[in-house]
């Protein structure tokens, strides 16, 4: 323990997309924390950013930014994380990771604290890792749904929205909506494509007037990296390594907040009263759900909220153990940031 009090907390990645909600988090909740360090590449050290109240300046990341530091909440791309993750680890801090760096790795836990939180206790690695966000999106309900009902099979397809691939994705968009609004574009084959030109960022089609099959990187027989990481990461979570996973993740033209329609099939029959109880308790979720009035999650009502949202529960009309829903999550908060913190709150809380 540091002087202070409580646990001296490192955001390493301060000034990203991700890093910006994690500050916002941080003056929203409870304050537990001792000193807050913010810590970014050398090129945003001496930049000022607003946590708790006050004006704190960025240091870039060196070895001696740890020195003191009981919990460093990571925010950075993989390689990095990569690299400085077990350096931080090795002073004793126990870092939190929200990069891919970890996930999979056997000694480092891949915790939601409203699923598995006894798993963060055992860390040899002296690292804890948060999950991608379209898992995060969805987990927290399935988790709750595989409690009682013991899951078997998952069939998922994804709305993912742009700012999943960072503040590169949230720009391209909305360049392309500039260059699209008010035309008659999306009439005739390629028109899109041709007001859009070279300008796809980080994604391979337009994602303006469209949808885009893909996100991630080119994994083996088809699959993409964003794909694997649902099937890995939900496999890890639940404790159901040979679970059948399916996976179609899809871009869609909207800033923030993902989308999942779920096909999850159970041990045993299942009645639709009895999960809409489940998921209308469950912390972390929030059920919203009433066809005949228009109610269900929808990205536009969801972001900025760190509940998952869960809406249109129906049984399989061809199998009594089976669950369709679709649930909506803000990936930059539960999806990356929110998790992240509850995390580093949970590893707090058995310090004190």
């Amino acid at each position: 323990m540091t002087a202070g009090p409580g646990p001296t907390l490192a955001v390493v990645g301060a000034t990203g997309a991700v890093g910006t909600v994690m500050l916002q988090i941080l003056s929203q909740h409870a304050d537990i924390w001792g000193e807050i360090r913010l810590v970014a590449s050398p090129r945003s050290a001496g930049r000022k950013l607003a946590v708790r109240g006050e004006e704190t300046e960025v240091v870039a990341l060196s070895e001696e930014v740890f020195d003191g530091v009981d919990i460093a909440m990571f925010d950075v791309p993989d390689e990095v994380a990569a690299h400085w993750a077990p350096i931080a680890a090795a002073r004793g801090v126990v870092v939190v990771d929200n990069s891919a760096a970890f996930r999979m790795d056997p000694d480092v836990p891949l915790v939601v604290p409203e699923v598995n939180a006894h798993t963060a206790r055992v860390r040899p690695r002296g690292i804890i890792a948060n999950p991608n966000c379209t898992t995060l999106s969805m987990i927290v309900a399935l988790g709750a749904l595989h409690a009682e009902f013991g899951l078997r099979e998952l069939v998922v397809s994804s709305y993912q929205a742009v700012s999943g691939a960072g503040q590169a994705g949230v720009r391209t968009l909305r360049q392309q909506l500039s260059l699209v609004a008010g035309t008659e574009l999306g009439t005739s084959p390629g028109d899109v494509r041709r007001a859009v030109g070279d300008r796809t960022g980080p994604f391979p089609e337009p994602v303006a007037l469209n949808v885009v099959p893909w996100a991630g990187t080119l994994r083996e027989d088809g699959w993409s990296s964003e794909e694997m990481k649902v099937r890995d990461e939900s496999r890890k979570i639940l404790g159901l390594p040979r679970l059948p996973v399916a996976v179609t993740c899809v871009r869609v033209p909207v800033v923030t907040a993902h989308s999942l329609t779920v096909h999850a099939r159970f041990e045993d029959e299942v009645t639709v009263d009895r999960a809409r109880e489940i998921l209308a308790t469950a912390p972390g979720v929030v059920l919203c759900d009433d066809p005949a009035a228009g109610e269900f999650p929808t990205p536009a009502d969801v972001v900025g909220t760190d509940p998952t949202w869960v809406g249109r529960v129906r049984r399989a009309l061809d199998d009594p153990t089976a669950l369709e829903l679709f649930v909506c999550g803000d990936n930059l908060r539960k999806g990356a940031a929110l998790n992240t913190a509850q995390i580093a709150e949970l590893v707090a809380a058995e310090m004190s």
